[in-house]
């Protein structure tokens, strides 16, 4: 077996290495997106007000 082939392989631990880090990559990702959803909530709620502020003067 290949030296590439052995990292694959884990050590024979690979159908519990692979998926453990499948979910890492899906969980991590979806704490991302909800940040950027989060963070562009807080921008929109901010220039509203901003906006609201100006529109008072």
């Amino acid at each position: 077996m290949s030296d590439f082939g052995s990292f694959l392989a884990m050590g024979g631990y690979a159908a519990y290495v692979w998926p453990a880090y499948g979910a890492a990559v899906v969980i991590l990702a979806a704490i991302w997106i909800d940040g950027q959803r989060r963070r562009r909530a807080v921008d929109q709620a901010l220039a509203k007000l901003d906006q609201q502020r100006k529109d008072e003067r």
